[in-house]
């Protein structure tokens, strides 16, 4: 299995204001456009984290995610949610050679944590032997920040402004989350009824 990013976030969509007010910080200093630089850096990483850690993309972009094997023979969980759109799903076979699926063979059941994929006759297309299934599909909230949940975008800010006061590397023990953050972010994770891998 391997999920791939195929478009990032986009510079736009970044809170760089609102960062830069909750650390208060000033304009009109020399150097401000490369300072600007780094807080997105720091916020890519925050966003980055809080997305690992609650199986949410937050800003809507373009993913692909390939699989050698159905979980189910009828079905198939979506590594990150909430999946907006499924674009194209190509099975390809053991010398790369792909075929589209047609739309009318599947389904997307969209869900809060857990977006599937579900066969409209039962059962999944097939994938041949040695081959693999590559599945393109938009997830996010929305395309700006305005469509992220506030305790979510709240997160971000306040992991991005730790790695910002916490500039140098922490010792063993001591780089752990913040609890606000984690607090925040909780209700947002998956829950894992099912023993094993990703769904």
């Amino acid at each position: 299995m391997m999920l791939i990013e195929q478009t990032t976030v986009p510079g736009a969509a970044l809170p760089l204001a609102q960062f830069k007010a909750q650390l208060r910080l000033g304009t009109g200093f020399a150097g401000e456009e490369n300072h600007d630089a780094y807080l997105e850096t720091l916020l890519r990483a925050a966003i980055a984290a809080v997305e690992a850690r609650t199986g949410k993309a937050l800003i809507a972009r373009s993913f692909s995610y390939e699989l050698h094997c159905w979980r189910q023979s009828d079905r198939q969980g979506l590594p990150v949610a909430p999946v907006r759109a499924v674009t194209e799903i190509r099975v390809v076979d053991r010398n790369g050679s792909a075929v589209a699926v047609p739309p009318a063979r599947y389904r997307l059941v969209t869900d809060t944590h857990a977006p599937q994929l579900r066969g409209t006759g039962g059962t999944m297309p097939g994938i041949p032997f040695e081959g693999r299934v590559r599945i393109d599909f938009e997830a996010g909230f929305g395309p700006d920040w305005e469509a992220v949940p506030e305790d979510l975008g709240h997160a971000v800010l306040l992991l991005a402004a730790h790695y910002y006061e916490n500039r140098v590397e922490q010792p063993t023990g001591k780089g752990a989350m913040p609890f606000g953050v984690v607090a925040l972010t909780d209700r947002w994770r998956p829950l894992r009824l099912t023993a094993g891998g990703p769904r």
